[in-house]
């Protein structure tokens, strides 16, 4: 255990900077959940609401170090082609 007033305070950040990271990749994990989900149902009004909240998160997401750009480049990229093919 952590013994120095330092080493304490680190350890108080930690816990609250993985609870945060922790809620916004659950969040996100979800928000991607529903954006296949509703590709695979092929309702188009759905996925086109859904497409810019879903990029917003992803970005933010990608911002803020819960995930890597290239892996939200990645979802983005999969996503777009998905629902670009279903509004086809």
């Amino acid at each position: 255990m952590a013994n120095t007033y330092s080493a304490l305070k680190r350890v108080r950040e930690t816990e609250r900077r993985t609870e945060y990271n922790r809620q916004n990749k659950t969040r996100l994990r979800h928000q991607i959940r529903a954006m296949r989900k509703a590709i695979t149902s092929k309702d188009a009004k759905v996925v086109a609401a859904l497409l810019p909240k879903t990029f917003s998160l992803i970005d933010r997401s990608a911002k803020s170090g819960i995930i890597k750009r290239n892996t939200a480049a990645r979802y983005k990229s999969k996503l777009h082609l998905r629902a670009k093919a279903l509004q086809a």
